[in-house]
């Protein structure tokens, strides 16, 4: 334990049978790889962002940044697996990311709402932002409170880390049954688009976009049953001990959430404010009141008369 202590501080080469925090040493491709994956979705969100000037989508650049700093804190293990700075960096920073792109679905299904009508959906739009990015404001420092526990336990000698992974996990299990009632929301909200027929006015550009949303959100729950079973089992569980399953169920899965707003990007597909209705315009009752007056003052006017 001491030794693993000494080996936190500066960078260390492995040592055969010396164990790392992560249980493994992290694959140097893997982190370029997804350094470089999220770092282009960022470059081009920001820059997609900028152009069509939907400021909100400014979440998705966020998050790809948080996503390029932790794996970056992954790629620097890969040549200092017992830096404690680099795992610190790395387990902090890719539990946070994921919170930034589910802020941008909560907006994007509250636009969906509007454009399809409050009959679409069991919640106001604006409810969805203010409910589940609370949600995940709270699991976030519940996590946060436990990860600083634990790692603070580990930092001494025989620390007991128990009590911060249980806190945690507590975090996790919490935002994992916020994002299970979103889904069921999200669901129900598809079923009553698919019921009714509402996509059908929408335009084609639009369904889309619909369905790179649907995409997103099964991405980020695979995601988030991954990280609650991983968690749960411990620091030396299977899962976590596996950096497969991270690469997987956690990098694949977010790149592919995020990056299909890089192809079907919002501010292209999704109609601005100024005509934001899926439904036909309807002729201006004040104009037919005014037509039909005309005419009946048309039809009650006699012959000419003549001097």
């Amino acid at each position: 334990m001491a030794e693993q202590l000494q080996l936190g501080v500066g960078c260390h080469a492995y040592i055969e049978g010396v164990e790392t925090s992560y249980g493994y040493v992290p694959t140097l491709a893997a982190g370029i790889a997804y350094c470089t994956l999220f770092g282009l979705s960022m470059i081009l969100h920001t820059v997609q962002m900028a152009w069509k000037r939907t400021w909100w989508t400014s979440v998705f650049s966020i998050g790809c940044l948080v996503e390029v700093i932790g794996w970056a804190g992954r790629t620097w293990s890969s040549k200092c697996p017992y830096s404690s700075t680099a795992f610190l960096m790395q387990i902090s920073t890719l539990i946070i990311a994921p919170t930034f792109y589910t802020a941008g679905i909560y907006i994007l299904l509250g636009r969906f709402i509007q454009l399809l009508g409050n009959e679409s959906s069991i919640l106001k739009p604006k409810l969805y932002l203010w409910i589940f990015c609370t949600c995940d404001v709270i699991s976030l420092v519940v996590q946060a409170v436990g990860g600083g526990m634990a790692s603070g336990e580990a930092g001494q000698i025989d620390g007991d880390t128990a009590p911060g992974t249980h806190i945690m996990v507590a975090g996790i299990v919490f935002q994992l049954f916020s994002i299970t009632i979103f889904v069921f929301c999200a669901a129900d909200f598809v079923r009553r688009t698919m019921r009714r027929r509402l996509l059908q006015s929408l335009t084609g550009s639009v369904i889309p976009l619909f369905a790179a949303m649907v995409l997103s959100i099964v991405c980020i729950y695979i995601r988030s049953i991954y990280r609650t079973i991983e968690l749960s089992q411990g620091w030396s569980g299977y899962l976590i001990t596996h950096e497969s399953y991270f690469i997987a169920l956690d990098g694949a899965m977010m790149i592919v959430c995020v990056a299909v707003f890089n192809v079907l990007h919002p501010g292209w597909l999704l109609p601005s404010g100024k005509n934001f209705s899926s439904k036909p315009d309807r002729p201006s009752t004040d104009g037919l009141e005014m037509n039909s007056s005309v005419d009946g003052l048309e039809g009650s006017r006699g012959p000419p008369l003549h001097w």
